[in-house]
């Protein structure tokens, strides 16, 4: 039940439906045709025909991006190679990630509700000017739901509900959700939702069924939108998310070895967490002056995660991380002789609480800690002459860290400190329109981004891995990033398609190193390297019916690594690089476009290019190498009339045996996918 994803641009039969827009590239509307860059998106009719089980799987068959899952319930996205603590994710454009995401692929993105989401946007390699720190693989901003009161004729009263239900045999889950939508046209409008998730253990071919693997989700959200005058918007939103009992199995006696993974010696080691992001925006268009739009938002954010652990020898310990973060977005947006001007000032700051029962001065991270981000951004999106296009830009960012209350690693002894960094980054792209009906264009650029150490970077005392134990590392310094780029665009009539080549440079890279003392790590800054990678990608819509799509996505890359416990570094592969991914696939859909229906493979190569850090996390990565799959799907849908649709699919047809590289359990065998959507 995972349909299309027409990743780059809709074909022109689509486009009169939904017509394309993309916001998160300039901070302001744009069509895809005006954007030196290929831009992604994800609508919420594509999502609810893919009905994805969660947030991150509804990306794993977007080009360039790669899932990882450390256990069935901690999904996180690579994108160009890198990884969630080194891409940004914004909800409505208020920063999502906070200074306890912990390195390597993390669990938080996984706590976002899918149906809550109106349309996804992905910028590849872009953000770090606009949004500040950890936009270095791109950017991902979910666009909520919100009533359509705009759409409503004006003074009516309407009322809108929707109630949809999933089910899956591999998974054994259930997935319910319900929204309802309230208001007056052009006036108000006021939507409500939730989803209750009820995911079982999950049956794997080859291995049959892994236990520990389920777990139970819940999630609520609210909006409200008002229309102050026919100029500015009043909009307030709540969000509030809970996972409860989702097992880390790898590390546990509970896990089940693949291709050669080692288990896990702990007896329980499970997690329980929750977030939620409250809101208020005031929004101004065409206001007539030498500030054409302007926004200010001010949201309140919550995160908390508590783990449970039980060695082997049967020793309990629990460790909680509570955070809090107070943000503010002031943007305005101006035409001026040189351009469309985006220009504004954000600051979020943080306060953390953690502790341990086993652990009297810290938890996962610093106690009595707190985090801020400050930026000012300057954007501008200008023309020359009617074929030549720019977006150029720059942002300064202040960075502070003030962790309260931390072990001292040597000594064992309470310690507090205080560090700050400031960075500039700026970018230039450009663009050519290379026919008079922009149908193909050539597009490149040069981006800077970077990423200031966090509380997780600097004052962590956790598992890693597969059994090290990381203790806190001040003094790190920010991580740089320099992207080139370039790549073409075409879409005419019938095809839509799009080439891009990258190349990363990393300066400074903050990676694990063994401290000499048993199983311990800490973070260094280790030196240089490089990313790299090709995407292609193209949607043929044969006529009215019929149409065929597909991608392929390469990456490598090297970083200096230290030699085991010296200060001397080498060359290696970056740590979980994705392999070769290649997607393919047919579509049929009725003239009436109530029956549709298509034959998708989504194909990951091997891994056995690994540096040590990998070879080393025997828990999770076999010691050849993860093994390549094929994951073939037949999925299809039937609108029965105009309030109800009826979905289904048989997943993994090949009943292959699988895992995505870095994960720590496997994905379901065969499986039938059922779906219903009631509106009302």
């Amino acid at each position: 039940m995972r349909p299309i994803l027409i990743v780059i641009l809709a074909t022109s039969l689509q486009a009169a439906e939904l017509p394309e827009v993309v916001v998160t590239a300039t901070r302001s509307d744009n069509t895809p045709q005006e954007l030196p860059m290929v831009a992604k998106k994800l609508d919420k009719k594509q999502i609810d025909e893919r009905q994805p089980r969660n947030f991150p799987e509804a990306l794993r068959e977007t080009p360039g991006i790669a899932i990882q899952k450390t256990a069935n319930g901690q999904g996180s996205p690579f994108i160009r190679g890198f990884t969630s603590f080194r891409t940004l994710l914004l909800i409505d454009g208020v920063r999502y990630n906070n200074s306890t995401f912990r390195d390597g692929p993390n669990q938080y993105w996984a706590l976002i509700d899918p149906l809550s989401v109106d349309r996804l946007e992905v910028i590849p390699s872009q953000g770090s000017v606009l949004y500040g720190s950890d936009a270095i693989g791109g950017t991902v901003n979910t666009l909520t739901k919100g009533s359509g009161f705009l759409s409503e004729a004006e003074g009516s009263f309407f009322t809108h509900g929707l109630a949809s239900y999933r089910w899956s045999s591999a998974e054994h889950s259930h997935v319910t959700h319900l929204e309802s939508s309230i208001g007056e046209g052009k006036k108000w409008g006021l939507r409500v939702g939730g989803t209750l998730n009820q995911f079982g253990n999950v049956d794997a071919a080859g291995i049959g069924h892994q236990p520990h693997t389920g777990y139970d989700q819940s999630a609520f959200d609210a909006r409200l939108d008002v229309a102050l005058d026919d100029s500015w918007q009043l909009t307030a939103l709540h969000q509030q998310a809970r996972q409860n009992d989702v097992w880390r199995t790898h590390s546990t006696i509970h896990g089940i070895s693949f291709a050669g993974t080692t288990i896990g010696t702990d007896r329980v080691r499970l997690f329980d967490q929750e977030r939620s992001l409250s809101y208020l925006r005031l929004t101004g268009k065409d206001l007539n002056g030498f500030i054409d739009a302007a926004s200010f938002t001010i949201s309140f954010q919550t995160q908390g995660e508590e783990q449970l652990r039980v060695n082997g020898g049967g020793t309990k310990s629990l460790a909680d991380v509570d955070l809090s973060t107070l943000g503010f977005d002031l943007q305005f947006e101006s035409d001026s002789p040189i351009g469309r001007l985006v220009y504004g000032v954000d600051y979020y700051h943080d306060w953390v609480e953690s502790d341990a029962s086993n652990n009297p001065i810290q938890g996962a991270v610093a106690d009595d800690s707190s985090y801020d981000l400050f930026g000012v951004f300057l954007q501008d999106q200008l023309d020359v002459g009617e074929r030549l296009h720019f977006v150029v830009g720059g942002r300064y960012t202040h960075a502070r860290a003030d962790a309260g209350k931390f072990r001292d690693a040597a000594t064992g002894a309470q310690q507090s400190f205080s560090d700050a960094w400031d960075n500039f980054s700026g970018n230039l792209r450009g663009m050519v329109d290379l026919d008079d009906q922009d149908r193909f264009q050539l597009f490149g650029g040069i981006s800077q981004s970077f990423r200031s150490p966090n509380l997780s970077d600097l004052s962590r005392s956790d598992i890693a891995l597969s059994g090290q134990v990381e203790v806190p590392s001040p003094g790190l310094s920010p991580e740089t990033f320099l992207t080139y780029e370039i790549g073409l665009k075409a879409q005419t009539d019938s095809i839509t398609a799009s080439f891009a080549y990258f190349y990363t440079c990393i300066d400074d890279l903050i990676v694990r190193r063994p401290t000499g003392v048993g199983t311990q790590v800490s973070k260094s800054n280790s030196g240089s390297g490089f990313m790299q990678g090709i995407e292609l990608a193209m949607n043929w819509q044969l006529d009215r019916q019929w149409s065929l799509f597909g991608h392929v996505s390469w990456v490598e890359g090297e970083a200096d690594q230290f030699i085991g416990l010296t200060n001397n570094t080498r060359r290696e592969p970056l740590g979980k690089v994705s392999p070769l991914i290649g997607y393919g696939g047919v579509r049929w859909q009725s003239r009436t476009k109530r029956v549709w229906t298509e034959l998708v493979c989504l194909s990951y190569g091997e891994v056995a290019r690994m540096n040590v850090s990998d070879q080393l996390d025997t828990q999770r990565i076999p010691p050849n190498g993860t093994p390549s799959f094929f994951l073939v799907t037949l999925r299809g849908g039937y609108q029965v009339n105009d309030r109800l649709i009826l979905t289904a699919g048989v997943e993994n047809l090949l009943d292959q045996a699988y895992r995505y590289h870095g994960s720590g359990s496997n994905e379901p065998g065969l499986g039938v996918n059922l779906g219903a959507t009631v509106k009302f």
